[in-house]
């Protein structure tokens, strides 16, 4: 079942376009991450899921809703996680679980995701006495408390410490285990890789590739990153010149080259024959980083092009 449905989704704020045709979908159960440079329109996509900004074209639908026009019966199957939330000062954790609980006929248990989140010794705390890192950990559980069938959360581990981060990364795990849909906008390629299904990567308000995160590894040109340590000169010209190698480039006294799994032997046997020796030989995948860096520069390189 399809729980989320984007198509052709545009907003424009005066003259800035954030976002310009943006169309995806999101299946029972997935997460689907969004990942793109600041101001790509990841935020704006998503507070348009929620019914937060409205569109100017285009259609959303959230669990078979509408966000605009069935809010009251949204509110009962979304929960939203944004950058910046706040709430009155003097509220203490618990309290906040509490008004938030109070509003779901089947909530979660409000101290047990304190505790998950390492909040349980801030349960009488108030929220104007909490670190910029607790506030935003209270705000995903008060995302989550309603048990929802669909959660968006955005950059839900900005800030947080590695421990804070992986019990939230567990914490997700969990939930999505018991069968909620997630989108989750997040800059850590680890917490991509770890928790999505698939990723869309938004660049200049569109969708410039959506894949799972291995699918986009090995779309790149060059998808193995070959280095080593030569006992001499090597003709990095000869290398580039060979069929599936992406650039090679000099890296202190050593090579690193970007090329395809078949070039990566087209290149020892290269080295061979020209008489150069190496040691500290290393063959690895290239990283989601990689596919990342090069997507997003080749998008640049296009919307340069256009305004040309």
């Amino acid at each position: 079942m399809t729980m989320i449905e984007v198509r052709g989704l545009r907003k424009t704020f005066g003259d800035v376009v954030a976002v310009d045709d943006i169309s995806l979908s999101v299946e029972e159960g997935e997460i689907l991450g969004v990942l793109g440079p600041n101001g790509a329109g990841k935020t704006t996509t998503v507070e348009s899921i929620a019914g937060l900004v409205r569109p100017d074209t285009g259609t959303v639908r959230v669990a078979g809703l509408d966000p605009l026009t069935r809010r009251r019966e949204l509110t009962r199957v979304l929960g939203v996680q944004l950058q910046e939330a706040a709430l009155q000062d003097k509220i203490t954790v618990a309290e906040a679980l509490d008004l938030y609980a109070a509003f779901y006929e089947r909530p979660a248990d409000g101290r047990e995701l304190a505790e998950g989140l390492g909040l349980g010794s801030k349960l009488d705390t108030r929220f104007a006495k909490l670190s910029g890192g607790q506030k935003q950990r209270l705000s995903i559980a008060l995302a989550l408390i309603g048990r929802p069938r669909v959660a968006l959360l955005d950059e839900l581990t900005t800030g947080l410490d590695p421990q804070s981060r992986r019990n939230v990364w567990e914490l997700v795990e969990r939930v999505r285990a018991d069968g909620t849909t997630i989108v989750l906008v997040t800059h850590f390629m680890e917490e991509a890789e770890r928790l999505c299904d698939r990723l869309a990567l938004i660049a200049g308000g569109r969708v410039v590739a959506i894949d799972t995160p291995a699918g986009l590894i090995s779309s790149t040109e060059a998808p193995t990153v070959m280095s080593f340590r030569p006992d001499g000169p090597v003709d990095l010209a000869r290398l580039t010149a060979i069929d599936g190698v992406a650039d090679a480039r000099e890296q202190g006294a050593g090579i690193e080259l970007r090329a395809t799994d078949g070039a990566v032997i087209e290149v020892l046997d290269r080295l061979r024959a020209d008489g150069v020796r190496f040691t500290q030989l290393r063959v690895v995948e290239s990283s989601l980083d990689d596919a990342y860096v090069r997507l997003v520069g080749a998008t640049r390189e296009e919307s340069e092009e256009v305004s040309a």
